[in-house]
C-alpha cells in the first residue's frame, strides 16, 4: 500500500511541478493574496476527480470520441491566447494596478474561479497527464485507488503550497516593474503553450 502511495505522489507531483498556465495564474493570485485557499481547492479538487476517472478506466472515453483530442486542443490554444494577451497588455500598463499596497478592489471570486476553471479544463494536457497516463499508470500498481490517492494527495500539497507560499515573496513584489517581469512571463508562458497545443 504505501509503495502504491508514494508512487501516486511522487509521480503526480513531478506532472505539475512545471509552470504552466494553471500554476502561473495560481501563482499571480497568491502573490495579490486573493482567493488563494478557493483557487487552490478548485485547482486540486479539479485534478482529484480527473485522477479518479482514470483510475477508473475512463481514460478510453476520450480516445473513443473522434476529434475529441482535436476540439479540447482548439479550445484551450484559444483561450490561452486570449489571456496570454490579457497578461502582456497589463505588463505594457505597468505594475500600479497590481501591486498589492496600491488599494485597488480585488476582483470577485466569481470571475477568477470561472479562469482557474477553464485553465484546468480547457487544457489538453490536464487530460493526458491526470486521466491517460495517471490511470494507465496506476493498473501496473497492485492497488490502483491508493495510487491514485497518493496522486491527489499530491495535488493538494502542491497547489496549496504555490498559493500561499508565493506570499513569501510580496516584498519583491511591491515594486510595479517586478509585476510586470512576472505579467510577461506569464504571457509569454501562455502563449509557448498554446504554440505548444496548436503544433501537435
Amino acid at each position: 500500500m504505501s509503495s502504491s502511495l508514494f508512487s501516486g505522489f511522487a509521480l503526480g507531483f513531478s506532472l505539475i511541478l512545471a509552470i504552466g498556465a494553471q500554476n502561473a495564474f495560481v501563482l499571480r493570485q497568491g502573490l495579490r493574496q486573493e482567493h488563494v485557499f478557493w483557487i487552490c481547492l478548485t485547482c486540486a479538487g479539479s485534478d482529484a476527480v480527473l485522477i479518479f476517472a482514470g483510475v477508473l478506466g475512463l481514460g478510453a472515453v476520450s480516445e473513443a470520441v473522434p476529434g475529441f483530442e482535436f476540439a479540447m486542443r482548439i479550445a484551450g490554444a484559444g483561450f490561452l491566447i486570449w489571456y496570454g494577451g490579457r497578461s502582456l497588455w497589463a505588463a505594457g500598463r505597468g505594475g500600479e494596478a497590481l501591486r498589492p499596497d496600491s488599494g485597488a478592489a480585488p476582483q470577485a471570486i466569481f470571475p477568477v474561479l470561472a479562469t482557474v476553471l477553464a485553465l484546468t479544463w480547457l487544457n489538453p494536457h490536464v487530460y493526458l497527464d491526470t486521466v491517460v497516463l495517471l490511470g494507465s499508470i496506476s493498473a501496473q500498481y497492485p492497488q490502483p485507488l491508493v495510487f491514485g490517492i497518493g496522486a491527489m494527495v499530491a495535488s493538494f500539497v502542491f497547489f496549496f503550497s504555490l498559493g500561499y507560499g508565493a506570499s513569501l515573496l510580496a516584498p519583491v513584489f511591491a515594486r510595479p516593474r517586478s509585476w510586470q517581469v512576472l505579467e510577461v512571463v506569464i504571457g509569454l508562458t501562455m502563449w509557448g503553450i498554446a504554440a505548444k497545443l496548436l503544433l501537435m
